[in-house]
Parts: C-alpha cells; structure tokens; sequence
C-alpha cells in the first residue's frame, strides 16, 4: 500500500484548513504489516488535511497498550484515541476512562457496520462504545499443492474432513498435516461461537455480572480432547511441536499443510507462498451434525478517552471519519487481510472490478461467516478480567497437551480460576451498570 495513493484518495474529500492545527495521538498495538498499514493510514490523513496532526505510537501488543493507556488515564497524560483489543471489551467499558463513541458521532449511521462487529462493541441498548477497527474472524488455510500432492483433491470442511485428509497426509510422508497453537481465541472462542456453545452462563455475561463459565460443560470440552489425542497420532502439532517454532511460521514455510488461524494473517502466509504454493481460504471447519453459527469478530476497535478538550475531539472524530470511508478500509484489507466492518465496503469491492482479486479472499469470506445466524450465547464475550482468562486457559490447557493431567481437569481447573475472576470483577464493579 503506497501512502500516496492514500492520500490523493483522501485528499478528494478533504476538509478546509484552519490556522491551527489540533495534535493527537492514537496508541495502537500491531506489529508487523498491520502496523505498517496503520502508520500508512496515519501519514494519509495528514496529507489529506491540516486543520489536525495525528500521531499514531505502537505500543508493540494488545496487553502493553491496554495497560499503558490506563496508567497513562490515571496520570492524567493518556491520548485521545486507543486501539484495544476485543478481550477488554467488557473492562474498558466499566473503566469511566472512555466515552461511547457513538454519543460523540451521534450522526454517523452506525447501522452500516457489520453485525459481527457491532454485536460485539454496543451496549445492551444496541449502543456502540467503540469503533471497530482491525476486523477479523477465524479462517481455515490449507496449502493446496501438498493436499493434492497426497491425493487430497477437495478442501476439508468438516473437522472429520480434515483428520481424513491428515491421515492420507501422514501417509504419504508428511511430517505435520494439521497445526494449531491452541490459543483461547481459536480453540474455544470461535469453535464455541460458531457450534452455537456458550462459554459462560448469563450468554457469556451480557445479562449479568453474576456469570460462570460453563465450556467445561459442552462440545468445546470433546473437541480440545480430540486435540490431544490427534496430536498424539501425528495429525496435529502445536506451535512448539513444529521446526519453525510457531505455527503460522511453520505453515507459512510450507512445514504444515493445514491450520486454522485469523484473517488478518492471510497477507502473510499468501505472500510467503508466492510462486511455491497454492494457498486455499475458507471457513473454520465444523463438525458433521451441527449447524453453523456466526464466528465473533477479532481484533481491535478504537476507543475515545474522557479527559480531552473539544479541539482535540474533534481531531479524534476527524480520524475516525476518515478510517471509515471505502477507499480507506479497501486499501487496510489489501494491505493485511483484515475484514471491512462497514457494509457499503463490499459493494465498493464490487465497483472496484476487483471483487475476485486475492488481495480481497477474506473479505467476503470473513464478513459472511461472522453474518452466519446467531444466538444471545453468540454475540460476544462480555466478561471481566477477560484478558487474565485467557492466560489462565492457555496455562492449563498447556498442561493437558503436556500430559501433566487429563484435558478434562485442565478445563475443570480453568473454569474454577476463571470463575474466581469474575468473582472479583463482580465485587470490584459491585452496582455498577452493565453496559
């Protein structure tokens, strides 16, 4: 993506100038070709226009920008606009350290956004608290010219698809059919979602601060065992078990022949298979049997900090407003495989004559499975201390994969550590209104 097509794009629909220019900041915590695509929509934006002067500070994750943004609120020296990702969702909004992006553009016809991204972001009141960003959701990737080359002909969509084909794979000699790296988004978040499970009572906490999780309960539970037990037969390989030590890297390198993992890696991995590999993208797999349910959005949204005056909010609005125009979610797809998260993008896609071109394979896909029907234990994860969570899930989990104890008692011992979580969510936010 060059800067300079950003911005004579930008600059088509650019506003008057005023003497003085209001200074921002946006933190944001990409690396990689994602931040790349940021600091290129940073640098269009103040070519576009010099009535505001954004300056946009990687903060090197999701976790490090959250906890810094907060330190930053609570020492009176945080920016205006923050980037958090969607396990802060239901902390962010309990924080008072942000104001609804809605009440702010209340003009804005934030109907047009996707309903996988507005689910996720809005209040009980259908209000949405933060601009999504960053979309993306949970694909299935396969290296074509290794399937076929051990007689696989058609792309696995089942879960029993894909064991068959691993097997025909391990057969045929190859030493890693199916890689994972068994985090808590893909594993349980997304399997959940679109198996139509709920992670935790009270629809994963939207009714309530008085929920409990309940993944140890359902399918999720069969489904990281069958983990465990094709990773045992050859079938599957975690990040670790892999030569490239992780495994988007080993599937990248042509090392694994399957893997499920985010759109907003399929830049990457179609770059890295350029003239080696046929790369395939399509749904996360499910199990025969079950009806397919919507995926949740992943990411990052961007959220409005209290404690700014009207120039610098208006600057912050100005941003936003420019983040939201086609061209400029068009050239952020190309550019990392993200999905829109408006619906007029699709229909720009569409005018473009490049609705087929590679550069857009996740948008469709991306913005039609997060559509899939969904159900109130769907709709997001509204749960405090969230980010915690998902450590708690991946330490335990580790230890069933390790064979330290049964997976079983892994989930049984995540859900009673999580549990006590939002136990002090609870007391913390005691009487505080759910949003």
């Amino acid at each position: 993506m060059k800067i300079s097509i950003l911005a004579a794009a930008a600059a088509l629909t650019a506003g008057a100038c005023s003497a003085q220019a209001a200074n921002i900041e946006f933190w944001y915590g990409n690396t990689g070709v994602v931040e790349t695509a940021i600091q290129d929509q940073c640098a269009a934006f103040n070519a576009a226009q010099s009535e505001h002067h954004i300056t946009c500070v990687g903060q090197g994750s999701y976790e490090v920008s959250m906890q810094k943004a907060i330190a930053a609120f609570r020492a009176k020296n945080h920016p205006v606009l923050i980037q958090f990702f969607d396990a802060g969702t239901l902390d962010l909004m309990l924080s008072d350290a942000v104001v609804p992006v809605q009440d702010e553009l209340p003009d804005v016809k934030w109907d047009n956004y996707i309903t996988g991204a507005r689910a996720y972001y809005e209040t009980s009141g259908g209000k949405l608290f933060a601009q999504p960003y960053n979309a993306s959701t949970l694909l299935f990737y396969t290296n074509r010219t290794e399937l076929e080359k051990a007689g696989i002909t058609k792309t696995p969509e089942t879960w029993e698809g894909i064991i068959e084909a691993a097997r025909k794979l391990k057969a045929a000699g190859h030493a890693c059919p199916f890689t994972t790296d068994g985090d808590t988004w893909r594993v349980l978040e997304q399997f959940s979602a679109r198996h139509g499970l709920p992670i935790a009572s009270k629809h994963n906490g939207y009714d309530g601060l008085d929920a409990e999780y309940v993944f140890n309960t359902t399918f999720a539970a069969k489904h990281l065992q069958n983990l465990v037990d094709w990773r045992k037969e050859g079938l599957v390989k975690l990040g670790s078990d892999t030569k490239a030590g992780n495994f988007t890297a080993a599937f990248n390198a042509g090392e694994c022949a399957m893997m499920e993992n985010s759109s907003g890696s399929y830049t990457a991995s179609a770059k890295a298979f350029e003239g080696k590999f046929e790369l395939t993208v399509s749904l996360a797999p499910m199990y025969q049997g079950h009806e397919r349910h919507n995926t949740f959005v992943g990411g990052a949204s961007i959220y409005i900090m209290k404690g700014h005056d009207k120039a610098e909010i208006e600057g912050a609005k100005a941003f936003l407003d420019f983040l939201r125009r086609p061209e400029q979610q068009m050239a952020f797809t190309a550019a990392t495989g993200y999905v829109p998260v408006t619906n007029d993008v699709m229909e720009a896609i569409e005018k473009s004559g490049e609705a087929s071109s590679p550069k857009y394979a996740t948008a469709a896909l991306g913005i039609g499975s997060m559509n899939e029907p969904r159900t109130p234990d769907t709709r997001g994860i509204r749960l405090g201390f969230y980010v915690q969570f998902r450590q708690i899930f991946m330490e335990e989990t580790q230890k069933a994969f390790a064979g330290e104890k049964t997976m079983q008692a892994a989930l049984d011992s995540a859900k009673k550590r999580g549990d006590e979580l939002l136990r002090r969510f609870g007391q913390t936010y005691k009487g505080a209104k759910l949003h």
